[in-house]
């Protein structure tokens, strides 16, 4: 593990531990100038970084403050507008899963993108995990095997 790994994670956890609400954390530890950003500058140190162990337990640590406070507001983020041009089918399944699940559309779709990026990074690092012990197992499988000598 990384050292670099660790002291990231060392500072999702503290601040974990004081119980923020989920976009305070993901802002000081995920946002544009959060730890993670500001310890993997590049694109492919940020991208090993979100392959690694540490980066799926600090998405843990988000789902849970969204479960445990989600709808709590916070007056230091000011929130933005996006548009997103859906189907109408597909706009009235979000509305009635949103409704059937006591919720706003809003919240919903939140909690969904956020979802879809944790499983893609879950994916990666079940790939690479396969990919790795499959590696090994080759490698032991051509491995000289050493005799032993019974003299």
């Amino acid at each position: 593990m990384s050292s670099k790994y660790q002291e990231v994670f060392q500072v999702a956890q503290e601040l974990y531990s004081q119980n923020p609400d989920w976009v305070t954390f993901f802002r000081e530890v995920l946002g544009l100038e959060g730890a993670v950003r500001r310890a993997f500058p590049s694109a492919d140190e940020l991208g090993e970084f979100e392959r690694s162990a540490e980066y799926q337990k600090i998405q843990a640590m988000v789902a849970k403050l969204r479960e445990a406070n989600g709808s709590r507001p916070t007056a230091q983020e000011p929130t933005t507008v996006i548009t997103v041009r859906l189907p109408k089918s597909l706009h009235d399944s979000l509305r009635a899963e949103a409704h059937q699940r006591r919720t706003s559309m809003n919240k919903l779709c939140i909690a969904k993108l956020l979802q879809v990026l944790a499983d893609e990074i879950a994916d990666e690092m079940g790939a690479a995990t396969s990919l790795e012990t499959d590696q090994r197992e080759t490698s032991d499988r051509y491995a000289p095997q050493h005799a032993s000598a019974n003299y």
